[in-house]
């Protein structure tokens, strides 16, 4: 089966804008306040842009093409470029597991992300434990209760368009997260990028890039069961294609301080892809008909009423083919005095919704304020960091460099 990518008029395209922000304003609008947006809080210390470059494939005659520069990276890593995409990528060695910024490399494989292989990929889980949560000295807020997380209406095209999941290739097999069509200032209407978390495109610590990254906008369209999606047409399962990044940035607080349980670097776990469509030359956002601006305000929690968080929860009892989200007042989580803290809400969504956009509603406009990245075994709450500077200064070196390609 192959994807389809999306082919709207403008007309379409203008319609499901009007349509994508409304259904996220509303959602939040229930409860929310306007916030003026005009916090201070540096969130991410000295900016710290870790850009990465990839390959550019998908030329349309199925070979790779790997820029001089990218190749002879993976050359020094021993790697044979030419057996890359024939299946060179599932050797996870050591010594082969590209890690600096600069070595991330990911060509398009086309049809590699198939609708059964993209049913068959895991959450990509993050969880802290009590004792990380509580050695805060005090500077945390008192644990949120539980919020049920809610449905997504369906379609997703018309209530949630810019959200959609991030599917990947680890050491352990396929994975999958969640992410978000953000605008890219520098090329109005024409963005490329997508916001997720760093844990979904990088192991941290001691690991490096993952592989095969593509973006999947609105998911399962329809919301179609296990069952009902063995049946289902490429259009409702992958609405907009496949979107493959070939250039991603994380934080450099999460490459070299990311670990299992978030670490020193959960208070920095985020992430942004430039991404090419598999098939097609239409930007993501005039495909989708919608992306987001992105608050770096990191404005204080006693300033904000309500934020929501989205994203397709694929652990148990999920099974991350559906879309949800919660809305709640959010508090701060501090895993250590030397880190800044951490937004946390209510949220009963578990792993696979990490990378999820969280938004606010700012004088009327939703935007993305945070991602999920942690929360705890029994999933009663989702943290996510602040965006400040640094995640600024990352954002805008993605924008300038590789935007509008």
């Amino acid at each position: 089966m192959q994807f389809i990518p999306g082919s709207a008029t403008p007309r379409r395209a203008r319609r499901r804008t009007v349509l994508a922000a409304t259904g996220l304003v509303a959602a939040l609008a229930l409860t929310a306040t306007a916030c003026d947006g005009s916090g201070k809080t540096d969130a991410a210390g000295t900016p710290d842009a870790a850009a990465s470059q990839s390959a550019d494939g998908g030329s349309g005659d199925g070979k790779v093409r790997i820029p001089a520069d990218i190749a002879d990276k993976l050359k020094e890593h021993g790697i044979d470029v030419d057996k890359w995409q024939r299946g060179g990528w599932k050797n996870w060695d050591k010594d082969k597991w590209l890690s600096e910024a600069k070595d991330f490399v990911n060509p398009v494989i086309k049809g590699l992300w198939q609708p059964e292989r993209m049913k068959s990929a895991q959450e990509a889980n993050k969880t802290v434990s009590t004792q990380d949560a509580a050695a805060d000295q005090g500077v945390s807020d008192p644990a949120p209760q539980p919020v049920r997380a809610q449905a997504e209406k369906t379609p997703y095209h018309e209530n949630a368009a810019p959200v959609g999941k991030v599917f990947f290739d680890s050491p352990q097999g396929s994975m999958v997260c969640s992410g978000t069509v953000v605008k890219d200032v520098n090329h109005p209407g024409k963005s490329n990028l997508v916001w997720t978390a760093g844990h979904c495109v990088h192991a941290g610590k001691k690991g490096g890039w993952y592989r095969n990254i593509a973006f999947v906008p609105a998911y399962n369209d329809l919301g179609r069961s296990a069952a009902q999606l063995g049946n289902a047409k490429a259009s409702e399962v992958a609405p907009y294609g496949a979107w493959w990044a070939d250039w991603a940035s994380t934080s450099s607080q999460w490459i070299q301080g990311g670990a299992e349980t978030g670490g020193a670097g959960a208070a920095y776990d985020y992430a942004v892809l430039h991404v090419k469509p598999e098939s097609g030359s239409r930007s993501l956002e005039e495909t989708v008909g919608a992306a987001l601006d992105v608050d770096f305000s990191a404005p204080p929690t006693a300033r904000v009423a309500t934020m929501g968080a989205w994203g397709y929860p694929a652990a148990p009892p999920y099974n991350g083919l559906n879309m949800f989200r919660c809305v709640d007042r959010p508090g701060r989580l501090s895993l250590s005095p030397s880190l800044p803290t951490m937004y946390r809400i209510g949220c009963t969504m578990t792993g696979g919704s990490s990378g999820g956009g969280w938004f606010r509603v700012v004088n009327g406009r939703t935007k993305l304020v945070s991602n999920t990245s942690i929360g705890p075994a029994d999933h009663t709450w989702l943290a996510g960091p602040q965006l400040g500077r640094g995640a600024e200064a990352l954002y805008q070196n993605m924008s300038r460099t590789y935007g509008g390609r």
